[in-house]
């Protein structure tokens, strides 16, 4: 291993320490650079790796949900996101989510303790000169690291916001006024708190909503919102009925205490193992904090919440991928550069550290005079790559989706969860080689 060149990262989230890990596994030494403890993003609250600041879920768990099939591949591809996530898991129904800073501890511990990966604090302001590099900086990448990006492509890199939902402590929540539940029951009655609201409750809760005041941008950012993480007034603003269809949408959830379902619902979800607190669920907000506290009290249950965290907004940044990657996620323009996480155009903790997981395997081969194949096109890792390849006029980040799977040629009259089954079994088949090739056993589904 003596002629293995170090491979540099700088970043330490999700993408960069899922690729550091996949390379060090195969022992490809790795420099991993993070800005903590020197300096933070407005987002971050901690010093760890892996620091989950939007939310604490990483969404459906079900093979029928494409980023549940997205986590199971990854399972089986030796993901260390996926590995301690299941470790650190806390009851979220039909979705996986985790004890955050439970999380943020195994992972730091586990990449601080591998034999060839180096940790360094310092704050890059200028791609490093060191090859292969590989910048993982995330939706706050640093404005001088992002202006010498620029500099590189030719072009300015896109902006939008990112809504981040508020946190509640457990205890000041009004219980009397709200039931446990998950939606037709998946995953225990206990894994939600949910707020009922009648129709009255429902529009008075609306018309505050729009006319709260907001956080105003700053002016050299354009509010570009990513469709699947709206703020919850922009929404609003978008009719008087798009809340009760979206996130406070109150389909299989019975009330006990009336034996029907609510005219809507605000859901909580806990934030840690022992249920200590909550957040708000699609509940991502521009409203500034005092606003926060005086429109989220009309909820019912909520009139005396105690916020360990406002919701907030931050600029997300990622490049035209279509236009200025390659396949191995390298920047056509500068060789040797390769980018991971959202500033290449996925979106989500999931897709981030799939986004690290692929690079990562594809380097170490490179590294190891073993050029390895991207995933198949019919998995959803594969999948989510060919979106970063798929040209388009207004190029925007996305989780992962069915839509971006091949079509499977399969009886159109069968509903929408039997065809996603049958996309699913499809890609695990076509996973198996692919894992045979990359060192990796093929294994049964996970319990």
């Amino acid at each position: 291993m003596a002629n293995v060149a170090v491979v540099t990262i700088v970043g330490g989230g999700l993408a960069g320490t899922e690729c550091a890990w996949q390379l060090a596994e195969r022992g490809v030494p790795v420099r991993l650079i993070e800005q903590k403890p020197l300096a933070r993003t407005q987002a971050q609250t901690g010093d760890g790796l892996a620091e989950l600041v939007c939310s604490n879920s990483f969404r459906g768990a079900a093979l029928v949900n494409a980023v549940g099939l997205l986590k199971e591949e990854m399972r089986r591809a030796g993901s260390l996101v996926i590995e301690v996530g299941d470790v650190c898991r806390v009851p979220a129904g039909g979705a996986m989510a985790v004890d955050r800073e439970r999380f943020s501890a195994e992972m730091t511990r586990r990449i601080s303790a591998h034999p060839v990966i180096e940790r360094v604090s310092e704050i890059v302001t200028s791609i490093p000169e060191a090859r292969p590099c590989v910048i993982a900086t995330g939706p706050l990448t640093g404005d001088a690291l992002a202006k010498d990006l620029e500099r590189v492509l030719g072009q300015g890199q896109l902006a939008y916001y990112d809504s981040i939902a508020p946190i509640i402590a457990a205890d000041s929540i009004d219980r009397s006024a709200v039931f446990e539940a998950s939606r037709y029951d998946k995953g225990g009655d206990d894994a939600y708190v949910n707020c009922p609201l009648n129709r009255e409750q429902y529009e008075a809760f609306v018309a505050a909503l729009v006319a709260a005041e907001k956080v105003a941008p700053h002016a050299f950012e354009e509010a570009r919102y990513f469709e699947g993480c709206l703020p919850i007034e922009v929404m609003a603003e978008r009719g008087p009925r798009t809340l009760a269809f979206g996130p406070m949408k109150p389909v299989g959830l019975t009330d006990p205490r009336t034996g029907r379902w609510p005219y809507a619902v605000v859901q909580l979800r806990r934030e840690d193992a022992d249920g200590t607190a909550f957040n708000l669920v699609g509940f991502q907000t521009r409203m500034t904090q005092p606003e926060q506290k005086r429109v989220f009290a009309l909820i019912p249950g909520l009139a005396e919440a105690r916020y360990e965290r406002f919701g907030s907004v931050h600029r997300n940044t990622f490049v035209n991928a279509p236009r200025v990657l390659g396949l191995d996620l390298s920047l056509l323009a500068a060789p040797g550069v390769h980018l991971a996480g959202q500033i290449c155009g996925v979106e989500g903790y999931v897709e981030s550290a799939a986004s690290g997981l692929c690079l990562g395997i594809a380097l170490a081969g490179r590294a190891l005079g073993n050029e390895l194949p991207t995933p198949p096109r019919e998995t959803a890792l594969g999948s989510l790559l060919s979106h970063l390849a798929r040209e388009n006029d207004d190029f925007q980040p996305s989780n992962v989706v069915f839509s971006m799977f091949p079509s499977i040629d399969i009886d159109r009259r069968i509903g929408k969860r039997e065809r996603h089954a049958a996309l699913a079994d499809r890609a695990l088949l076509a996973l198996d080689p692919w894992l045979r090739q990359i060192g990796r056993q093929p294994q049964a589904l996970a319990s």
